[in-house]
């Protein structure tokens, strides 16, 4: 055997290295594996007492879980949820174009509304509104506790709320687009409308999405408010059900576990609206 042989020995590549070359041996993690077990007995445990548990009353879960008055006040949700989203986003993308206007007195009504009504608790907005009669008794004529029924101050509330957050969310999607493309396609002679429609808003809706799913998200489970001015959302019906049968955890844990339900089916129809707006880009999966 040459020396030219003994030199080099072959590497698991099949590349010739020295023989004399130092030996990678991988780091050693003791600390994450030993985290790791510790996270997963952790979670055992926690999932075994809560199946374990018999104060939970799974059985009484599973009996209220599709009871007429609990799908009632999913349905409630689910619809309150749809139209405070939508009117929220209309009156929200209204008032971002605003914000952009060149005319300083809509630019400062946009400013002032989106201040006023993100420093102010949504628990105390529909306390106000509910309470509205006491400082405008009638109001076209007609009484005002006839005209504003909880149903109706609920979306009032929650619309008025939402439409703050989602100004600036239509705001910081239309800047997120590149100033340059709108200045090439004025000079293509594209409309104003066009523009908007093929230029801006594909573009915008990649960073729109994501922070208006997570409202959505947000708002489903911020409707369970309502329930303070006895709105029969999902929360007061699992609230009137244990006020009679004074099982309080398990009727908690039906609307825990259809907020969860609903949630889950929700991120997963988001996900799925992200990449439909990120085809083209190096983050679309």
């Amino acid at each position: 055997m040459s020396s030219d042989t003994l030199a080099k020995i072959p590497t698991a590549s099949g590349t010739p290295e020295p023989a004399d070359a130092p030996r990678i041996v991988p780091q050693r993690r003791y600390g994450q594996w030993a985290a790791a077990v510790v996270v997963l007995a952790l979670l055992g445990f926690a999932v075994t007492s809560v199946v374990r548990n018999k104060a939970f009353q799974w059985d009484v879960v599973g009996d209220y879980f599709t009871s007429d008055s609990v799908l009632r006040g999913l349905w409630l949700t689910l619809w309150l949820t749809a139209v405070v989203m939508v009117l929220g986003f209309a009156l929200g993308t209204l008032l971002a174009v605003f914000r952009l206007s060149a005319n300083p007195v809509l630019r400062a009504v946009s400013w002032g509304y989106v201040w006023l009504f993100r420093s102010i608790p949504i628990l105390v907005q529909l306390l106000l509104w509910f309470n509205i009669g006491a400082l405008y008794p009638r109001v076209f004529g007609v009484r005002t506790v006839d005209l504003l029924t909880p149903v109706a101050v609920a979306i009032i509330g929650l619309t008025l709320h939402e439409a703050a957050y989602a100004a600036e969310v239509v705001r910081g999607g239309i800047l997120s687009v590149d100033r340059g493309q709108i200045e090439a396609a004025q000079a293509l002679g594209l409309s104003r409308w066009r523009r908007w429609r093929r230029i801006v808003l594909p573009q915008a809706m990649r960073a729109i999405v994501p922070p208006a799913g997570n409202m959505l998200i947000g708002t489903l489970k911020g409707t369970s408010i309502v329930s303070v001015i006895a709105v029969n959302d999902l929360l007061f019906s699992a609230q009137l059900i244990y006020h009679r049968t004074y099982q309080v955890i398990p009727l908690l844990m039906v609307a825990t576990l259809w907020y969860a339900v609903v949630t889950s089916l929700l991120g997963v129809a988001q996900s799925f609206v992200e990449k439909h707006y990120a085809r083209g880009t190096e983050n679309a999966r």
